[in-house]
């Protein structure tokens, strides 16, 4: 029985993760393929998205390229950049708003997925177990590092085109909203492209704010979840359109579907008793198309108002345009000044 060295032994295991990257070469349609169908049948957020799945089966075959180089040149993986394709999958999830939980998520299975193969291959390949077991443990380490040091950089990439889609898309939105709010007459249809919200229905306007001392970020997330809270509460037909103003204000759009409808304020009332006592909320009365888009609007912001002058006396959860007494004295208080005038007049 020859003995050998476990420099040996390491060295042949080397050899035959080198061979396992000529044979991954050879065989990369096939690895591919099957690494896309796992990770497109795994991942719902993908489900149904074409051209993403056509750009995700190509972000794994430039991954399974670089890895195929790491292997058959023994190249350090710390000196490895994502490929370019990767990137730009990243950055299309980040456009999509897909989680980027699904671009690690893919990085795990896709690992999962090349360990099996690889295994199958050394069973088939390398009759010593010793060094069939030293070349499985160089593979799974390096395919570890590998995917700890892309997955890292593709994050950050889809990270910053997040940061970016989102600034671009707000200040379009920002600017779409200005005009519908304005009253000027707008395209339908590239009005809802820009806003993501559909404006051929009826829509109940929302003003939510907190009154917190110290305002920080989670005060808008707060703010967000109660404007769905409420578009939940009235059984809304699609997502509300949510807009920051600023860290402690933002204004609202519930979808109410084509047909008119009544608005039952117990029941914007009952889903404000398990909300944080310093957010509260005023709404509008509902409108149709882009007209009631904007009149909905600002008899909430009329309603917020009233809310904020009553606020001495006695502090409001929820302020309706609709209640008795709300619509007049949000004619008052929407001038304040000239109000007061009024008053000094009268005296």
């Amino acid at each position: 029985m020859t003995t050998r060295t476990a420099d040996e032994v390491r060295g042949r295991a080397r050899q035959r993760v080198a061979e396992l990257g000529v044979e991954l070469d050879a065989q990369l349609p096939q690895v591919r393929d099957a690494m896309h169908k796992v990770l497109a049948g795994s991942i719902d957020e993908l489900q149904g998205d074409g051209p993403i799945l056509e750009l995700l089966r190509v972000s794994i075959e430039s991954n399974l390229e670089t890895l195929v180089h790491i292997m058959r040149y023994d190249i350090p993986v710390e000196e490895v950049t994502s490929p370019a394709a990767a990137e730009e999958y990243a950055r299309r999830l980040a456009q999509r708003g897909i989680s980027s939980n699904a671009l690690v998520r893919a990085y795990r299975l896709g690992q999962q997925t090349v360990l099996d193969w690889a295994f199958g291959q050394l069973a088939r390949i390398e009759p010593d177990r010793e060094i069939a077991f030293q070349a499985g443990q160089l593979f799974t380490q390096m395919t570890f590092r590998y995917v700890d040091s892309i997955s890292e950089q593709v994050v950050i990439e889809y990270e910053s085109e997040r940061e970016r889609w989102l600034a671009n898309r707000n200040t379009v939105r920002a600017a779409m909203l200005t005009e519908l709010i304005a009253g000027e007459k707008v395209e339908l249809a590239t009005a809802e492209a820009a806003l993501g919200y559909r404006l051929r229905q009826y829509h109940l306007g929302v003003v939510v704010w907190s009154d917190a001392q110290s305002a920080s970020g989670s005060d808008l997330q707060h703010l967000e979840k109660l404007v769905g809270k409420l578009a939940k509460a009235l059984g809304a037909t699609g997502r509300p359109l949510f807009m920051a103003q600023d860290r402690t204000t933002g204004w609202g759009w519930i979808p109410l579907g084509r047909s008119p409808v009544e608005i039952e304020v117990g029941d914007l009332s009952a889903a404000m008793d398990d909300v944080a006592p310093n957010l509260h909320a005023a709404v509008g009365s509902p409108g149709g198309s882009a007209p009631g888009f904007r009149d909905t609007h600002l008899e909430a912001i009329q309603a917020r108002q009233v809310a904020l002058v009553a606020e001495t006396w006695v502090p409001r959860r929820l302020t309706s345009y609709t209640e008795p007494g709300v619509r007049t004295a949000a004619m008052l208080a929407w001038d304040l000044h000239q109000t007061r005038r009024l008053v000094e007049a009268k005296r």
